[in-house]
């Protein structure tokens, strides 16, 4: 089976074929600069770091298009409201672009920590204004556009499969606006190309129009354009980003060219706290830095970046991730099984002796790896590819521990860990510190308070979080027993 992938677009898994034999396109909404990168920020990167790392490992030369969004991003969807921007610039008394440059710089440490591979091209909403002025110009001599007082507005009358993305019907968004409409638009589902800045407004250029700022979804259009032509592979971005971004991306970019924008639309599903989307407007966040540290009320500790992604990779793209400490936990505890396999299996490798590799291990790699590219190939199934790896570590495990095997068994099992767990799902390094172990008393100490968390959760008659946290510990390899004394815990 070749790799298949969800569409949203065509609302099934549709089999991957991009426009050229060997090359792929992809384009995925990267972050507004204006705070530090969350928790809710490293499920969406992460899973497009992944596809793109799948994509390369089944030979295709991938270009990877992520933007950095600087300008132009308003508080609402209802084109009103100001710049995002601009409002963080002024509450931190800094000039918004000085403020983009150290949250963009923020961002990509956080990613690098995250194993994140950079994407090919960065581009950012400032630098493009004048090709965004250019679609705006094009968007009118074609009847798509209208200017209002230094504004421009897409007709989206005039585009008859505006809504075909996130299904919904131009009549209902009409008569539905629950927010007040601009009186400049023809119609409320209209949306900004081009607004007039007032004289104070930092971030203005001038236009055809008179001095402005581009819409928000105007960029994205632009810079997937001119790095990857006209119709590109694959677009990605959160669901949240379906309607209005991508489907006003569409609109405008199809109107423009007359041809279709993409083929593979993406969409990563959000990480929520108690049930409710994490993210910088309920103020309920926890950023990278802070899990990374500790230094947030929601945390017992600080948590390795590679755990992190493990837990992402734990739940589908698709799926929804709840965030809890002790599903951060059991993930860290996984990535630690891994590390020090890995690192037992290489330390044992400089000592083993040569020797015939062993056929029936390399058998049981194969079988593996075949599982770990069905999984992967089924809309990028990471949880079950995830799995691949653990019984990677076991069998590993099984052979370090006998101490008998040759070099070139050990190895073939570290170049599996290296491919599958390193290249493709990017939760196992290249190099571990000498003497990577288990604090077995932090270990304790962590366990004792998930324990007593636990137990507090019985009490209240919480059986569904009770049963949470003792699913997620045995997920990393930690067995509760409930006695007569009290709860107890080992290792399976």
């Amino acid at each position: 089976m070749g790799l298949k992938l969800y569409n949203s677009l065509t609302r099934n898994k549709d089999e991957f074929k991009p426009l050229k034999e060997d090359r792929v396109g992809m384009y995925v909404c990267g972050p507004t600069v204006y705070g530090h990168a969350h928790l809710g920020h490293a499920k969406s990167y992460v899973s497009f770091d992944i596809l793109a790392r799948y994509l390369r490992y089944l030979g295709y030369s991938v270009t990877y298009v992520q933007n950095i969004t600087d300008v132009g991003h308003l508080t609402d969807d209802a084109d009103e409201g100001e710049d995002k921007i601009a409002r963080a610039a002024r509450e931190e008394k800094k000039h918004p672009m000085a403020l983009a440059e150290y949250y963009t710089c923020s961002y990509f440490e956080d990613m690098d920590k995250l194993n994140c591979v950079r994407p090919d091209i960065s581009p950012r909403a400032s630098g493009h204004i004048t090709e965004q002025i250019e679609l705006v110009e094009k968007l009118i001599e074609k009847d798509y556009a209208y200017e209002v007082n230094g504004s421009v507005y897409f007709d989206v009358s005039k585009f008859k499969e505006y809504g075909k993305l996130s299904g919904r019907n131009v009549e209902e968004m009409m008569a539905g606006a629950r927010v007040e409409v601009s009186p400049e638009k023809k119609n409320p589902a209209d949306f900004a190309l081009w607004k007039k800045a007032e004289p104070n407004h930092i971030m203005q250029w001038p236009s055809p129009w008179g001095r402005g700022y581009p819409g928000w979804h105007l960029e994205c259009s632009v810079m997937s354009m001119k790095y990857l032509g006209e119709t590109i592979d694959i677009h990605g971005g959160g669901l949240e980003n379906q309607f209005p971004h991508h489907e006003c991306e569409i609109a405008q970019s199809e109107a423009a060219n007359a041809v279709q924008f993409v083929q593979y639309w993406l969409h990563n599903n959000m990480v929520t706290v108690d049930g409710k989307k994490m993210g910088k407007s309920l103020n309920n966040f926890i950023t990278l830095k802070q899990a990374f540290s500790g230094a947030h009320e929601k945390l017992t500790r600080g948590y390795d970046p590679l755990a992190i992604r493990q837990l992402i990779l734990n739940s589908h793209y698709r799926s929804p991730l709840d965030f809890s400490d002790a599903a951060l936990f059991a993930a860290q505890s996984g990535q630690e099984r891994i590390r020090d396999t890995v690192a037992a299996v290489r330390k044992q490798m400089k000592q083993a002796t040569e020797g015939e590799i062993d056929d029936e291990v390399v058998e049981q790699l194969e079988n593996l790896k075949v599982k770990f590219e069905e999984a992967m190939n089924d809309d990028l199934n990471t949880s079950v590819a995830l799995s691949v790896i653990f019984e990677i570590v076991r069998l590993a495990g099984k052979i370090y521990t006998e101490g008998t095997a040759a070099v070139s068994t050990l190895q073939a099992v570290d170049e599996m860990f290296t491919e599958l767990g390193g290249d493709v799902l990017g939760v196992v390094k290249d190099e571990y510190p000498q003497g990577s172990v288990v604090d077995d008393a932090r270990v304790e100490e962590v366990v004792k308070i998930l324990i007593e968390q636990r137990n507090k959760a019985r009490e209240e008659k919480d059986f569904a979080g009770a049963d949470e946290i003792r699913g997620q510990l045995e997920q990393a390899g930690i067995l509760l027993e409930d006695k007569h004394d009290g709860t107890q815990w080992r290792w399976k």
